[in-house]
């Protein structure tokens, strides 16, 4: 086995790597002076089963581009087999036409990464499951619940209610709400364009509860902020947000050291920000061994099935 890193989240491969037992494979993934993306692999990596760690987040274009560079050059290496873990797929968003004359980009992204020459995907929480479907190539599919889930268990009880900040997300919160024992409520929502949207109704009973927003990102943080403001309103005794992936975009770190919540539990699926990271609102919970599992149990062709809540 060998893991390489791309340069979107090394302090998450390394600490993969270390749950795995080995060192990274030495890479070097840099700029020429144009800034076009220069990638080489410093080992001997014929007939080796190659993992390659890459979030694509911010600059998503950019790490898309070392994904696929660096998936080029094991092919052109010789690599038995290739395997993209992408913690954070990126463009999930874009997953069927909304418009007349709108792209599927989260399709094209999957083109991409499966001509360039990955065997397989290994990848958590996707935006929407059936982007699977978008790729020609096996995709494991992991949940951040796992590592979520034990997270709540340890640090929240007494009366919880797990709240779904729209309707598309009711499934999710429901299974959340299952393995807690609490109750559930849903946030009636409409959204007017995108990154900004209007509360309308809280559908369930929040007053008197300790209320946690789950949902599986925050790009803006509009719709959480908005969401835990009206819960604070209808009497909840304290309001939390978790989600698998912190994007964090724009003024999202502003509007959450603003707003009602209390504390936003997140993973490290993406790195956070220098200014995220001294907000003091936000605590990481670390996906690592969780994708160290699977690229285990994927390397020796062994079920994932116990990694799954």
């Amino acid at each position: 086995m060998k893991v390489i890193s791309g340069n979107s989240n090394p302090d998450l491969a390394l600490a993969i790597v270390e749950y795995l037992g080995i060192s990274l494979t030495d890479a070097t993934i840099s700029r020429f002076s144009d800034m076009e993306i220069r990638a080489e692999i410093n080992e001997n990596i014929r007939g080796k089963d190659v993992f390659v760690i890459q979030s694509i987040c911010t600059p998503a274009n950019e790490y898309i581009m070392e994904l696929l560079i660096i998936i080029d050059a094991l092919v052109r290496a010789s690599a038995k087999r290739i395997t993209a873990v992408i913690p954070y797929y990126g463009y999930a968003r874009q997953d069927r036409k909304t418009e007349s004359r709108a792209p599927i980009t989260a399709k094209l992204v999957a083109n991409l990464i499966t001509a360039a020459g990955a065997n397989r995907v290994l990848t958590m929480d996707l935006h929407a499951g059936q982007i699977q479907g978008f790729f020609d190539i096996p995709v494991d599919h992991l949940y951040a619940s796992t590592v979520l889930l034990d997270y709540l268990k340890r640090n929240f009880s007494g009366h919880l209610v797990i709240v779904s900040p729209d309707a598309g997300g009711a499934d999710r919160a429901r299974a959340y709400a299952k393995r807690l024992n609490a109750d559930l409520a849903v946030v009636d929502k409409r959204r007017e364009e995108p990154g900004r949207s209007e509360i309308l109704n809280i559908i369930g009973e929040v007053s008197g509860k300790t209320a946690i927003i789950i949902d599986d990102m925050v790009d803006t943080a509009g719709t959480i902020c908005n969401a835990a403001q009206v819960i604070a309103e209808k009497g909840a005794q304290a309001v939390y947000a978790c989600c698998s992936h912190a994007v964090l975009s724009g003024p999202a770190v502003q509007r959450i050291s603003r707003s009602a919540i209390e504390r936003l539990i997140v993973t490290d699926s993406i790195p956070l920000s220098e200014s995220a990271k001294t907000l003091g609102k936000i605590t990481v919970v670390s996906v690592a061994e969780l994708l160290a599992k699977a690229i285990h149990s994927v390397h020796n062709s062994e079920s994932l099935k116990p990694l799954f809540v």
